[in-house]
């Protein structure tokens, strides 16, 4: 990369710095537990509205996992949310009611928090519907995978999204309150995905699956992206930019092997498509509060309701990260 583009991206990451500094003036703390995290804390950074249901499983997952911290920003949720993580003992929780498309989806919010409080600590960055997985992740906690990473010299850490969902009518099952989504979205596409090198910032741009066959089979481009890069060692100098699909400086976003070879690689198993979709669907419509003023949102709500049926004969039950690692959507690498 040229001098002149490589002093343009630094120029932007000051920019989205500057975002953060700007829209941090938006957060008024609920419950800060931030002085109880210890230097070698794994942390998970979440923005969240209205999903109080979804909770119990997800800080499970994360616990079990090896997370460490969890820190939120719930924006404006009317459900109970805020207040069930301030609960939480190992929960710092922020609340706004400014707009989640104002702070650019909820990245300058956490941005701002990621470099007051993430700086030199592996930071997991989700959805409150996204798990990850990635390779012996059944044996070993995610602690192994960040030593791992540490000893290898490698700071970022990529995985897919794959979209889940269950067989049948999307409504036929109700999603209970702790509940396990894997246990009614237990499918999901195990090809139908179109990889793109993004030139200027280096990620691969990921497209397909469920929703681009349901939802965007007569525009792919216009498909949710599915790249990801969760799971980062941060330094305060560090930015997302687009979600979490994009980073500065752009070298996080090599979370390949550019010369043919594997780097490991996870998946974020996406627990969006249970019973709670349809009306959610049509909320985030209403709300356009989305990236493209919720245009992904009116897609859903103009496809789901609850006799919707994603499933078709080529959906793959989900087994394990092994099944993951055969069908060529995650890999070990050189991590055994």
């Amino acid at each position: 990369m040229g001098v002149i583009s490589s002093y343009r991206l630094r120029l932007r990451r000051k920019y989205w710095h500057a975002r953060a500094r700007y829209h941090r003036r938006e957060l008024s703390s609920v419950q800060d537990r931030t002085s109880t995290i210890a230097r070698s804390d794994i942390l998970c950074f979440t923005t969240i509205r209205n999903e109080r249901i979804r909770l119990p499983y997800f800080l499970e997952y994360y616990r079990t996992l090896g997370i460490d911290h969890f820190i939120f920003v719930d924006n404006g949720s009317d459900d109970g949310t805020a207040e069930y993580l301030a609960a939480q003992d190992d929960v710092s929780v922020w609340t706004t009611k400014a707009s989640y498309a104002g702070a650019k989806f909820g990245v300058d919010w956490l941005n701002g928090l990621q470099r007051r409080f993430g700086h030199r600590h592996w930071c997991l960055t989700v959805d409150v519907d996204e798990f990850l997985v990635y390779p012996f992740c059944d044996t070993r906690p995610l602690r192994a995978l960040t030593d791992w990473l540490d000893a290898s010299n490698v700071r970022s850490f990529g995985s897919m999204l794959l979209d889940m969902y269950p067989k049948g009518p999307l409504g036929a099952q109700t999603y209970d309150e702790g509940q396990d989504p894997f246990e009614i979205a237990a499918w999901f596409d195990s090809g139908n995905y179109t990889f793109e090198r993004n030139g200027r910032f280096g990620n691969l741009w990921i497209q397909g699956g469920v929703r681009a066959r349901s939802f965007f089979a007569d525009r792919p481009k216009a498909a949710p992206a599915l790249n990801k890069t969760p799971l980062v060692k941060w330094h305060r100098d560090f930015a997302y930019i687009s979600s979490t699909h994009q980073l500065l400086p752009r070298g996080l976003n090599l979370t390949y092997d550019a010369d043919g070879g594997e780097k490991t690689t996870g998946v974020l198993l996406h627990a969006k498509f249970l019973n709670l979709m349809v009306a959610r669907a049509r909320e985030e419509a209403e709300r356009s509060e989305h990236y493209r003023g919720g245009a992904e949102y009116k897609a859903y709500s103009d496809g789901l309701d609850p006799k919707a049926n994603l499933w078709c004969k080529w959906s793959e039950r989900y087994v394990n990260w092994r099944q993951l690692e055969i069908l060529g959507l995650i890999s070990k690498g050189n991590w055994a």
